[in-house]
């Protein structure tokens, strides 16, 4: 049985993303990382901030902007992957489980 993933902002209540696990969604690491269709972009920007993941490639942080709830590097997306993790490119993650600006519902 395919089980629905979604998180949402922990005090906006607004859901950012959700999707079916290993269709829209895939684990890695404990995070979460949805299919771009899967994602609700309204609230979550695209930064110019990068970090570089010495396994999986070039990722740019993503930034909360909802009402009542603004929180900076909540998620990310890798555009420049290494191999053996083709799987994620341009996939937004999410960090799985409650954190303090988001939460796994």
């Amino acid at each position: 049985m395919l089980r629905e993933i979604t998180i949402k902002a922990s005090q906006a209540d607004v859901s950012l993303a959700s999707g079916l696990e290993g269709r829209s969604v895939v684990r890695l690491e404990g995070n979460w990382y949805f299919d771009p269709e899967a994602v609700d972009m309204r609230y979550l920007k695209v930064t110019e901030r990068t970090y570089v993941c010495p396994h999986k490639g070039i990722c740019f942080w993503i930034d909360l902007d909802a009402p009542g709830q603004q929180a900076r590097d909540v998620a990310w997306v890798y555009t420049i992957i290494k191999p053996n993790y083709e799987y994620i490119k341009d996939r937004i993650g999410f960090y799985g489980g409650t954190r303090a600006a988001t939460r796994e519902a």
